[in-house]
């Protein structure tokens, strides 16, 4: 979307970067629409429900929430997030929406283009990063509202565009159209270059300042190269004072582990099912498609293949009834569809042949093998092989972010060095009010990287680095 990277690309010859981020999700804009120079403040006849809180809010009237003490306002409060600015920024946002309430905002956004920080966004799609790969039918796990970016709600987009939210969900197509129309609006289409891959990040011990330098040298080299429109790469190598990771984890689809894996027509992603039934490679009549996995992902492959009559098999390692698998925590009335899938999960592990037609839930079974003639071996629970044919196999078990252009793949800013990142279990470590990694001045970390799953609270994160950073501007000498 901007030019503005080529007056960065010789990095000897130019001033270096205060700031890269590398992804253009909604981490990536949320930050640059913080760095732009839009600072929130308290709106002043605004009285938030949580009493402590507005208390905390009224000692410093007039003060943006930026210069504020993060870790201060944020303590004491609960919710769906372990992250405390995040729930900060949240509850000032949404003030009781975990509630059912509706109380507006207590922010107020001013644009003080003298405390910008120059910066640019790296992200290989459009603005709004994964959004664009998903099936725009999609309709978002997460209420509409939730999906909003700062001073510009969904709700408020949607009836602009006359588009309705369904059951107060938006659907993703809705939503990555949501991002990428919030960069132009906010007008921070110049920060910001689609097609860039970054395929490595190297940094160094800075030198010390010599009398009257601004600062010390920069800490990070940003490599990579940038697709133009006639498809062509143009490499650059950009100096930055600080790096923020905001790639999030779809990078890298989790592997089965198992023999047959490479064969063609294993696949991990719904769009190759969606390829598959629009050229009668699947349809009512063929072998089974072969759905692995019990998330949301797996479910909405199930729910696009009833949709179109192509028969199922649904295998899975967990019971049912396991309280980690994520329907047991989803609220039926929102979520109706999803609860759909679990109910036919069960009741075919209790009801043989199964009540629905097209479809087999094999729960508790583990998958050994898939043969090049398009059988699929498994093991129940209780140890006996079974053997499938089957048409096409969707293994969606997760995935992990991809680092490879970091020294190491990352794997030492893990917040346990010996296990592999993940964004569930092992995040990057990072300071919570800052989001400044423990292992590395000047990088951070936002998003699924750092923990933070849902676009609902990605966006404190975005506040703690943005706070951070500003504070380090503060402190440059003249």
């Amino acid at each position: 979307m901007s030019n503005g990277w080529k007056d960065h690309l010789g990095a000897s010859s130019s001033e270096p970067l205060p700031v890269v981020v590398i992804g253009n999700g909604p981490s990536g804009i949320c930050l640059s629409y913080l760095l732009s120079g839009y600072n929130p403040y308290v709106k002043p006849d605004a009285i938030h429900p949580h009493p402590v809180l507005q208390r905390k809010l009224t000692e410093a009237p007039g003060v943006s929430i930026v210069d504020q003490d993060l870790d201060y306002l944020s303590e004491g409060l609960e919710g769906r997030c372990q992250s405390p600015v995040a729930l900060l920024f949240d509850a000032l946002l949404r003030p009781d929406t975990d509630f059912g309430g509706n109380v507006e905002s207590v922010l107020t956004w001013k644009h003080q283009k003298e405390r910008a920080i120059p910066h640019l966004v790296l992200g290989r799609n459009l603005p709004g990063g994964a959004w664009h790969s998903i099936e725009g039918s999609m309709v978002t796990l997460s209420q509409g509202d939730w999906m909003g970016l700062p001073d510009l709600q969904v709700k408020d987009w949607m009836c602009r565009k006359r588009r309705g939210l369904r059951n107060s969900r938006a659907t993703a197509g809705d939503i990555a159209h949501y991002y990428r129309d919030y960069v132009i609006k906010k007008g921070l289409s110049h920060n910001f270059v689609s097609g860039a891959v970054v395929t490595a990040v190297e940094w160094g011990t800075p030198e010390p300042s010599s009398p009257g330098a601004r600062d010390p040298s920069p800490l990070f080299q940003v490599n990579g190269f940038v697709t133009t429109a006639d498809q062509s790469q143009q490499p650059f190598s950009l100096c930055a004072r600080n790096v923020v990771l905001a790639t999030g984890t779809s990078d890298s689809p989790a592997r089965l582990g198992i023999p047959g894996e490479a064969l063609p027509f294993v696949h991990r992603d719904l769009s190759a099912l969606e390829a598959a039934t629009r050229a009668g490679t699947v349809s009512p009549s063929s072998d089974p498609v072969l759905i692995i996995g019990a998330g949301l992902s797996a479910a909405d492959a199930v729910l696009y293949a009833r949709h179109y009559n192509i028969p199922v098999i649904h295998a899975f390692r967990r019971s049912v009834d396991d309280p980690g698998l994520v329907f047991n925590q989803l609220p039926k009335m929102l979520y109706p569809e999803y609860h759909k899938v679990h109910q036919m999960m069960r009741e075919q592990s209790i009801l043989s042949p199964s009540p629905y037609e097209g479809y087999r839930s094999l729960p508790e079974h583990q998958l050994l093998l898939l043969r090049e003639d398009r059988q699929a071996v498994f093991r129940d629970p209780r140890g006996l092989q079974k053997v499938f044919g089957i048409a096409l196999v969707l293994a969606l078990i997760g995935s992990h972010p991809d680092l490879s252009f970091l020294p190491g793949a990352g794997a030492d800013l893990a917040t346990d060095p010996n296990q592999p990142l993940s964004a569930k279990r092992n995040p990057i470590d990072v300071d919570p009010f800052t989001y400044q990694s423990i292992h590395r001045e000047g990088l951070y970390a936002v998003g699924p990287l750092a923990g933070d799953n849902f676009v609902r609270f990605v966006q404190g994160g975005a506040l703690a680095v943005a706070s951070s950073l500003l504070r380090k501007e503060a402190r440059k000498p003249p």
